[in-house]
Parts: C-alpha cells; sequence; structure tokens
C-alpha cells in the first residue's frame, strides 16, 4: 500500500493525482472502522492530518480538516449542539467534518446542519482546480457523492448568513456514544423554518412541505405542531436496518421535528 503524509494541499492534491485509487485520510473515525473489519483494503492513502489550511474556521468557511472537538465551540448552535453527540472524547479530538461529509452516511451526524445551512462543499484536484458543489448536488446516495477520484475536500462554505436560532437532537440506542436512528436540525429565521432530517433517507433531505406550510401560518399552536409531526413522517423515506424499523424512524423524525420546532419558538 502506498501511503503519502502531506503537510501541504499541493502535495496532497499531486499525491491523489498520481496514485490509483486514492483515499484521504483525516480522522481515520470512519476509513479505519472499514479497514479493522476488513471491509475495506484501500491501495493507497493520503494522510491529510498534517495540513494545517485545513483546520481553520470562521462564520462562513469551515475548514474540511476542523474536528468535532474544535466544533463544539462553533458560534453556529445547532452545529455545536451536533459535535457534542459525536462518539467519545477520543473520537471527536481525531474525526472530521470532512471526513464526515466525504464518508456521506445517511446517519453523518453533520450532515443536518449542512443541508439546513444551504452549505457548498468546497472541493479541489490539481488538474481542475477548485470547484464548489450544493449539498443537494453533493450527497447523491447512500455512501456516494458526486466527488471526482482525485478531488479532496478542502471545506465547508456557507454562501448565505445563517439563522442564529438552532436546534439539533438525535435519536439512538443509546444516550451517548451513539450513530443516530434518526437526527433533525431546525433553523429559524426571518425568511421561516429550515428543517433537515438524517437516517431517514438515502442521503441528509429537507423537509420542504413542512418549511412551506410553516412560512404561511402566523401563529404556531399545538395544532400546527401536531401538523409538523405529520408532515415531516410523511416526508420521510426510511428503511428498516439492524438499528430500526422504518415505521420508528418515520414516528421519531415527527417527534424530533415537533420537538425542535417548539424548541426554536422559545
Amino acid at each position: 500500500m502506498d501511503f503519502i503524509a502531506a503537510t501541504h494541499v499541493d502535495e496532497a492534491l499531486d499525491a491523489m493525482a498520481d496514485l490509483d485509487d486514492p483515499r484521504p485520510l483525516a480522522g481515520g473515525t470512519d476509513l479505519m472502522v472499514g479497514v479493522n473489519l476488513a471491509h475495506d483494503r484501500p491501495t493507497s492513502v493520503v494522510s491529510v492530518r498534517r495540513i494545517d489550511a485545513l483546520a481553520d474556521m470562521d462564520t462562513r468557511r469551515i475548514g474540511s480538516g476542523v474536528t468535532w472537538e474544535q466544533l463544539e465551540r462553533s458560534e453556529h448552535r445547532g452545529l455545536a449542539q451536533a459535535a457534542r453527540t459525536v462518539g467519545s472524547p477520543q473520537i471527536r479530538s481525531a474525526g472530521t467534518i470532512g471526513g464526515n461529509i466525504a464518508t456521506a452516511s445517511p446517519a453523518g451526524d453533520g450532515l443536518p446542519w449542512i443541508a439546513a445551512a444551504e452549505a457548498t462543499i468546497v472541493v479541489r484536484s490539481r488538474d481542475r482546480g477548485e470547484r464548489t458543489i450544493r449539498w443537494d448536488d453533493f450527497f447523491v446516495g447512500v455512501k456516494r457523492t458526486s466527488l471526482a477520484p482525485d478531488e479532496l475536500i478542502v471545506g465547508v462554505e456557507i454562501p448565505n448568513e445563517v439563522p442564529e436560532i438552532q436546534e439539533f437532537a438525535k435519536v439512538g440506542v443509546r444516550n451517548a456514544m451513539v450513530i443516530a436512528t434518526v437526527s433533525c436540525l431546525v433553523m429559524r429565521g426571518d425568511d421561516g423554518f429550515r428543517i433537515a432530517l438524517g437516517s431517514v433517507a438515502p442521503t441528509p433531505i429537507r423537509a420542504r412541505r413542512t418549511e412551506a406550510m410553516l412560512s404561511e401560518v402566523t401563529h404556531i399552536t399545538d395544532d400546527v405542531l401536531d401538523r409538523v409531526a405529520a408532515m415531516v413522517a410523511g416526508e420521510v423515506r426510511p428503511i428498516t436496518d439492524h438499528r430500526s424499523t422504518a415505521a420508528y424512524r418515520t414516528h421519531a423524525a415527527g417527534v424530533l421535528a415537533r420537538r425542535l420546532v417548539q424548541r426554536c419558538l422559545v
């Protein structure tokens, strides 16, 4: 196996272009699980852990090498809440937002925030330079993205102002260090509500019909909150697997969305 420990972005891009089927490695919290279980046998690995330029973040851009531990202190409340639910302290100090995006698991804890923030994924290659991809064009299926083999995720950009009022929650089989059975992120701003969900479809989704309904409501009552739960349950497309049933995920998605919309009113 070829292994390159890059210290600069250009060095990593050269390796991504020249190696056969290169796999970027940051925290290794996803890739190494597959390797340890013999589900994954990469022929070449490009470590980007030592690239300081990928570990910067501000209000409008988050480097792909920013760890969950760093994101716990993010000024974006919903993202910080999501970060605190990721694994153990050891996992949070190693795992990165870029790895979460690249893995594209429906259960990725950062992905509902990416969807609600309407973020774009910034990718770069040696031969074609940099491009940005809308979040809903980037995620194309379960653990599938529109990333080219020689491209590296270098950051996440938030193109518009993100509402300050944000709430995140997830449901799992225990209270901590759990992969989400359902996750939900709700934002409330001048333009209305944004409701994003994970683990209920092949990719993160927005509950667009529910958002549209809320935009037409002048006063949110218990009846409206009940409609939120029912409508969100109608917008998800979950599966039954070893973590949960489709019926439970459908119910839980509605319950979480109702609770978070209500929290955003306080």
